[in-house]
């Protein structure tokens, strides 16, 4: 009797087994891209317009932080966006091809309504794509989400654009998690950081190391 109770358990095991889909691979979304080369020049902190960089970011040769406070002023004493502690990824703005960047970043438990990553330019908006925090979830905008539990560890972030195609992909730890249309624009270009969004919490914050951008060969 016990044998048999002991077969019947194995074949419901073996049954629930094969039922269960295996576990997506992580990809490579940089295969037949290349990346350009970059030096510090390439990189345009964007800041409030009264503080000094010191106070919004550091940058130890490896990791670079940036972070706000609600009450931080805009880039710049004529501008009405919200505060911001970003770079802007200058010398390949683009308006054509496949292009791609790529990141790892880290946010602090805590951080939340705030952008860190954006692709710049559109028609009706002034961004194609913003990934947005919101209590330890990475969101398209405020409208989707990409990845829970983002909190304390490192992320590898990759957004591919084709303009041809007008379609966006985002990746995270090389596990594709959100295909979209584009929103037009003529020129685009890359920034990350700290942006302040709906619903921010007291201090906003991210950290980036190991930026790249690739071009599809």
């Amino acid at each position: 009797m016990a044998s048999r109770a002991f077969q019947w358990i194995s074949v419901c095991l073996l049954a629930v087994l094969l039922a269960t889909p295996p576990p997506a691979r992580a990809q490579d979304p940089t295969a037949r891209f290349t990346a350009v080369s970059l030096s510090e020049s390439n990189f345009m902190l964007q800041k409030p317009y009264n503080m000094p960089a010191s106070s919004q970011y550091s940058f130890n040769g490896t990791v670079r932080q940036m972070w706000i406070v609600p009450s931080d002023d805009p880039y710049s004493p004529q501008s009405d966006t919200k505060p911001s502690t970003e770079m802007t990824m200058t010398g390949y703005d683009y308006s054509s091809g496949v292009w791609q960047f790529e990141g790892l970043v880290y946010v602090p438990s805590g951080s939340s309504g705030m952008s860190i990553m954006q692709v710049f330019g559109g028609d009706a908006t002034a961004t194609t794509l913003m990934l947005h925090v919101y209590g330890g979830a990475l969101w398209y905008y405020n409208q989707q989400l990409v990845q829970d539990s983002i909190y304390d560890r490192w992320l590898r972030v990759n957004v591919v654009h084709d303009v041809g195609a007008s379609r966006l992909s985002v990746f995270v730890d090389g596990q594709l998690k959100l295909t979209f249309p584009g929103r037009g624009g003529d020129t685009h270009f890359f920034k990350f950081g700290v942006y302040m969004q709906r619903d921010a919490s007291a201090r906003m914050e991210s950290r980036w190391t190991n930026i790249r951008i690739l071009k599809k060969n």
